[in-house]
């Protein structure tokens, strides 16, 4: 079953600061991120539980380049992008989010 992928504002948030740091290290990277994002997301909807789950039902996937980690839930019918974490922040800070 293909669930729709909802994107948390502040989670979406995550995702823009990002891009926009990446951009002011080198012109057209931001955009590269959020490139690889997508096709995280893509692999996500297609295939949800075949990421590891953390706890609490959350699980986490890791893009092929850069250094972040995509904290989401799987429900029924649909799976919530809880945040976009750097991989060199306190792994934890997840759970704020829920």
């Amino acid at each position: 079953m293909k669930r729709r992928l909802f994107v948390r504002p502040e989670a979406q948030l995550d995702i823009d600061e990002a891009a926009f740091w990446y951009d002011d290290q080198k012109l057209g990277l931001g955009d590269r991120f959020e490139e690889e994002l997508s096709h995280l997301f893509a692999r996500i909807t297609e295939h949800p539980l075949h990421f590891p789950e953390l706890e609490l039902g959350v699980r986490r996937a890791l893009p092929n380049v850069f250094p972040y980690g995509v904290y989401f839930t799987v429900e029924d019918d649909s799976i919530t992008v809880v945040t976009v974490l750097h991989q060199s922040r306190d792994p934890r800070a997840w759970k704020s989010r829920l």
